[in-house]
């Protein structure tokens, strides 16, 4: 709504990216506003943050540069003004390289050139004085000279944040923003120049003499702006520098530097070896994107979205633990008691009822692949969240349309208006066969058969549900609900499939579900979620291409591809893509279940578990087996302890080569590896031939 008041009114302004983009009306980012209440970016919802493995605080950039240091605060824009000639605005600009590295430290670099001018940024989280701080290190030239300007923005990549006050201490070099944030700019400025709302943006008055060194503005837009000269054909650089927090609780109280901190905890993650530098990047991107919003806590991102929920907690948790990350998972998981009400109900939404099944599962599967016990408090809680499920089930059955389902929710994938979504039972199931089988492992048999029933009456009672719907609106496949047709909501019942295994490979339900989705719900090759997000999803989409994997359907690759052709410069998806901008249109700019599906994603295509079977190698690309390089992943966790599968090329054949650390039993272990004959009686340690069909 305030960005409605500022932003319209006002575009003589300099403005983010997305505002330059979606306020132009011969771009094609362009929206209409005349019955639009509110304002928002609907069209370039993309950042990248940057931070440190163990620390909850996560600085932002836009794709044209636009620094936001603190979590929903002010931003930070630089710009070039030669002395003749156009000025050089990166959110006015056209393109612009952007790249995240990892040095180990995470840094994005922004470099743009036009006219003469070239303006190179970096950001990172350093830690200076055993405090993390925001650094940006700049570096520019013109041609014919100039000045290059720090500006202080009251906007950030969602719109209007309010700034007050600034004041420049000129003894320290730094700006103070709303009387308790600094901006050191660490050299001494040529002008520093500030305006009110009421004197306009500050860009338009950096030709004139004003030299004030405090600007207050009742409206909350103030601007301000240090000016250094640059001479012709030199490069200046600048490091500008902006501490982030005094609360201590975002950090550890003994805070390592972020390049040692990185190595170490990366160094218990999965290795990946491919001869595709754009997957292998994709990949480490977002090992990182889901240690970093998993410092203190889990968090889907780093900024719209930097809140807890039970589902994305557990499914970003869940990626988390394969790649070997079982003592951070630990630490997190021990929070979610926290949230559990007295009632057994873990609520991080009201509402919502898949929330208690999603923590049992995740909870299970910490079990199964860590090999740890659990405190016999934990499972006491667990055991009294599955009660809940129970309870939920056959609360209000006199009024219920249908009996023995969870109730009707909001649920989780915006699959429309309230109503009693598959999606939360097939979760519920999974809760209530996870629950039974931590009873029966560590002890508790009673408990054990009464959740074991538990489970088989909610089973049926789905499966009788799924029978009387008629053909014409289920048409063979699975509807989001009882009361629904087949449309995008049904994307949520795959859950089903992928990644509970509720149903076995080939389904006929969920093939039919699946054939339907991508005839009548994809665009740009990936699912396009019609309800809410309005946008192409990437994790649904590869939530698809695990079931296509699953079921020997090559057309996985697809899907995967055209995911990793949505991915920003910087190897993040928003939470929905826009179908025509190709910018985010919904959610965080970074998204953690979209980089845990990722992860999930090139982790089966080595190592795919089924029923008392890993299935070896089923999904890995023809072009990288015909590559000379090795491949390699892992070690991964399992149910049966860390494996790594390793593809060798040598004198023009494959070899296929597995190391396993068996904790119990020995899994069947079978190698699908597409175009070579099929392997059985694999045993770990030995090289096998990959014989071409």
């Amino acid at each position: 709504m305030i960005n409605t008041k500022a932003i319209q009114h006002n575009l003589d302004w300099i403005w983010p990216y997305w505002i330059e983009k979606q306020f132009n009306p011969r771009d094609s980012s362009f929206i209409p506003r005349g019955f639009s209440f509110s304002h928002v970016n609907l069209t370039h919802r993309n950042w990248t943050a940057v931070g440190h493995p163990d620390v909850f605080l996560f600085p932002i950039v836009d794709p044209r540069g636009l620094v936001t240091p603190l979590y929903d605060g002010w931003s930070l824009d630089f710009w070039i003004l030669p002395r003749e000639g156009q000025s050089l605005i990166p959110s006015k600009i056209s393109s612009a390289h952007q790249k995240l590295h990892f040095r180990p430290n995470l840094e994005v670099s922004t470099n743009f050139e036009e006219a003469g001018q070239s303006l190179s940024q970096s950001l990172s989280l350093d830690v200076i004085e055993g405090r993390p701080e925001a650094v940006v290190r700049i570096r520019a030239k013109s041609i014919k000279g100039g000045r290059v300007a720090v500006s202080v923005r009251p906007y950030n990549p969602e719109g209007i944040q309010f700034i007050d006050r600034i004041d420049f201490e000129g003894q320290e070099n730094e700006f103070i923003v709303n009387k308790k944030e600094k901006v050191i700019l660490g050299q001494d400025p040529d002008r520093v120049v500030l305006s009110s709302y009421a004197e306009g943006d500050v860009y338009n008055k950096l030709l004139g003499e004003h030299q004030a060194r405090s600007v207050r503005c009742e409206v909350g837009l103030a601007t301000a702006a240090a000016l250094f000269a640059l001479d012709p054909e030199k490069e200046r650089e600048l490091s500008i520098r902006v501490p982030l927090s005094t609360e201590k609780d975002q950090w550890p109280a003994e805070l390592r530097g972020p390049d040692v901190a990185w190595k170490d905890v990366l160094n218990n993650t999965s290795r990946l070896q491919l001869p595709d530098p754009r997957y292998q990047f994709l990949y480490e991107a977002a090992v990182r994107t889901l240690l970093l919003l998993s410092s203190r806590d889990v968090v889907p991102g780093p900024y719209t979205y930097k809140r807890f929920w039970f589902r994305d907690g557990c499914i970003m948790l869940g990626a988390l633990l394969t790649l070997g990350c079982s003592g951070r998972c630990r630490e997190l998981l021990s929070m979610f008691f926290k949230r559990q009400k007295r009632s057994g109900y873990f609520q991080s939404q009201k509402g919502e009822w898949d929330s208690n099944g999603q923590v049992l599962w995740v909870f299970d599967r910490y079990q199964q692949l860590s090999g740890e016990p659990l405190p016999e408090h934990w499972l006491q809680s667990l055991f009294q969240g599955a009660k809940w499920i129970e309870k939920k089930r056959s609360s209000g059955t006199r009024s219920r349309q249908y009996p023995g389902l969870l109730p009707p929710g909001f649920s989780a994938e915006h699959l429309g208006p309230n109503d009693y979504y598959y999606w939360d039972d097939f979760w519920g199931l999974a809760g209530l066969q996870s629950a039974a089988g931590l009873a029966g492992r560590f002890g508790f048999p009673e408990k054990q058969k009464e959740f074991a029933e538990q489970a088989e009456d909610l089973q049926r009672v789905i499966e009788r549900s799924i029978d009387r719907i008629p053909d014409r609106k289920k048409k063979g496949g699975l509807p989001a609900s009882p009361s629904r047709r087949l449309d995008a909501g049904a994307v949520g019942s795959l859950v089903a499939d992928y990644p509970l295994q509720l149903r076995s490979a080939n389904d006929p339900e969920i093939k039919e579900t699946i054939e339907f989705l991508l005839e009548n719900c994809f665009c740009l090759g990936g699912f396009f979620q019609d309800m809410i997000h309005s946008g192409v999803n990437p994790y649904l989409t590869l939530s698809i291409a695990q079931t296509l994997l699953r079921n020997k359907d090559p057309r996985y690759r697809e899907l995967i591809q055209s995911i990793a052709d949505l991915a920003s410069p910087t190897g993040q998806w928003p939470e929905a893509v826009h179908p025509i901008t190709r910018g985010g249109c919904m959610g965080d700019g970074q998204h953690g279940w979209a980089a845990a599906e990722w992860v999930m994603m090139i982790r089966n295509l080595f190592v795919r578990e089924e029923p008392g079977s890993l299935v070896l190698g089923s999904g890995l690309f023809q072009e990288w087996l015909d590559a000379s390089e090795d491949l390699f992943f892992g070690p991964s966790q399992t149910p049966y302890g860390p494996v790594s599968l390793k593809i060798v090329k040598k004198e023009g054949a494959c070899f296929l080569r597995v190391e396993g650390r068996w904790r119990d039993e020995e899994p069947r272990l079978l190698a699908e590896v597409p175009g070579f004959a099929k392997l059985e009686g694999i045993e770990s340690g030995r090289d096998y031939l990959l014989r071409p069909l």
